[in-house]
């Protein structure tokens, strides 16, 4: 009994012991659960200001950019040369790519003396008249923006009447002169239209085109004793560049004026002289002069 009654009295006086020494053990295993989910609501509340830092960064980079291209497109664009800086042309205008054009034109080119003789270095010009007349009708087909391929075919006609005389007071030769001569020819042009204004009313064009003619005419020389005549028949290449400018007049009719800057030309001539002697004459011809007074006037609609 005694025995029984001191093991009671031992057990009892340790279970305080063992309540201390698991007592804390259930608190430090409730504190870090309970700790636990403050931890992760705090997790977001740090990333947040992370977010909101981190999206003016990633703008700060496209607004330092933008004045560099600005910059860039100026630099190219104070680059540009002549034809860079032509306007664009708008897909409605009578010039874009998949117009046609067509139209006629006159050229005259007219020369005559006055009441009084012409003196020249090699003798008198007492009368003179003459003129070149030509008339062609052309179309073309825009196969881009402001650029068209064209045909051309024309006619024209030469005609003068001169009296004169050469070294009248050595060999006192005088003489009349009358030449008539017709022409027919084709020509293949290539046109370029430059917009140069923000304008829908004027443009400058340029006109390169080869052209084939064949002519046929006749000359009469008289100096008071015999008459001579003169027939003749060539064929001529030509290669020519004329620039010009048109004019909008109407919704679809344009006014267009050209003139010859540059010119080649290759003609073979055969001369007959009086129905008795044959001849031929071959020459090539490089003019770069600009005739004012041979202007061609054009009437030219588009569609």
């Amino acid at each position: 009994m005694r025995r029984f009654f001191s093991f009671f009295l031992v057990v009892f006086s340790f279970l305080p012991v063992f309540a201390q020494e698991t007592a804390p053990d259930s608190v430090q295993a409730e504190t870090p659960v309970a700790d636990a989910p403050e931890q992760v609501a705090e997790a977001p509340a740090a990333e947040a200001p992370v977010v909101a830092e981190s999206a003016p960064a990633a703008e700060t980079p496209v607004v330092v950019e933008a004045p560099v291209s600005d910059s860039s497109s100026e630099q190219k664009a104070s680059k540009r040369g002549l034809l860079d800086a032509l306007f664009p042309v708008a897909p409605d205008e009578f010039i874009s790519k998949g117009h046609f054009y067509a139209g006629t034109s006159l050229s005259l080119i007219q020369a005559n003396t006055e009441d009084d003789a012409l003196n020249i270095l090699i003798g008198d010009v007492y009368d003179a008249y003459g003129y070149t007349f030509t008339v062609d009708a052309f179309g073309g087909y825009f196969i881009r923006d402001a650029m068209a391929l064209g045909f051309r075919a024309g006619y024209s006609r030469t005609w003068f009447d001169v009296d004169f005389s050469i070294l009248e007071d050595l060999m006192d030769m005088k003489e009349r002169r009358k030449y008539v001569s017709n022409g027919f020819f084709v020509q293949p042009i290539l046109k370029n239209y430059l917009k140069v204004l923000d304008s829908r009313i004027f443009y400058l064009f340029n006109e390169t085109s080869i052209s084939v003619e064949y002519s046929y005419g006749i000359s009469q020389t008289d100096n008071g004793e015999d008459l001579k005549k003169t027939r003749n028949t060539g064929w001529s290449i030509k290669a020519g560049i004329n620039p010009g400018i048109c004019i909008m007049v109407l919704e679809r009719f344009a006014f267009e004026t050209s003139v010859g800057l540059l010119g080649l030309s290759s003609s073979i001539i055969d001369v007959e002289e009086n129905d008795e002697s044959k001849s031929r004459l071959v020459y090539n011809v490089v003019n770069f002069t600009i005739n004012l007074l041979a202007l061609d006037f054009s009437l030219v609609t588009f569609f």
